[in-house]
């Protein structure tokens, strides 16, 4: 019962090959579940909780919750505690992240999609992190197909995924999101084919991608 997360640049087809991967595998692939699942926990609607996601890392939020956790430096875990139902914030955001992703894990058999999964779950065993990245002509490209966008129009949902992307890793305090040692494989999408990044992803869990 293994895991995997995808973290991704936007663009270089992170869902894509999750997609294929728990197809192959047969395992559950995770993604927009687990917007529903902290709006669940925090008892508010799923749209209230992906607009938290967008602020979740800017500087006013760091700034609070370095405050908020103190000298003692409480957990993520902790915070969450001290919130009320039917509220939620960036820091219950990221600590209900906390909380749901190593629940998701340990169902096993499933692909997460980017959340930070790669540091919420980090070293723990039977867990493969993978990152994907593309150049921007190639990442605008393969928007501009799957979602029948001009290039300008690409372009532009690129670049706010990437803010975005960034804004939820400063939340972690990391900006190391993109260094290889925190993956079992890197995937450059401009070098490799989509369905050969599939079967190396495939024959490292432990399973064959039928040829």
């Amino acid at each position: 019962m293994a895991v995997i997360t995808i973290a991704r640049q936007f663009g270089a087809g992170g869902k894509t090959l999750g997609s294929f991967v728990a197809d192959k595998l047969g395992y559950t692939l995770i993604d927009e579940q687990i917007v529903e699942m902290i709006a669940q926990e925090a008892n508010v609607s799923p749209d209230w909780v992906d607009s938290v996601a967008r602020e979740a890392g800017s500087e006013g939020f760091v700034s609070r919750m370095m405050a908020r956790l103190g000298p003692f430096r409480k957990g993520y875990l902790e915070v969450a505690m001290e919130q009320n139902p039917g509220y939620i914030d960036g820091d219950l955001y990221i600590a209900l992240l906390h909380r749901v992703i190593p629940r998701i894990a340990a169902q096993g058999n499933v692909v997460i999609i980017g959340r930070g999964g790669q540091y919420i779950l980090g070293h723990q065993p039977d867990i493969y992190h993978f990152l994907m990245i593309a150049d921007m002509e190639h990442r605008l490209a393969f928007i501009s197909d799957r979602y029948h966008l001009d290039r300008k129009q690409a372009q532009i949902v690129v670049e706010k995924q990437d803010k975005r992307r960034s804004t939820l890793y400063r939340s972690f305090a990391r900006t190391d999101y993109e260094q290889a040692n925190l993956y079992h494989m890197v995937f450059n999408m401009n070098r490799v084919k989509m369905d050969k990044a599939v079967q190396m992803v495939c024959s490292l869990v432990g399973g064959q991608a039928p040829s």
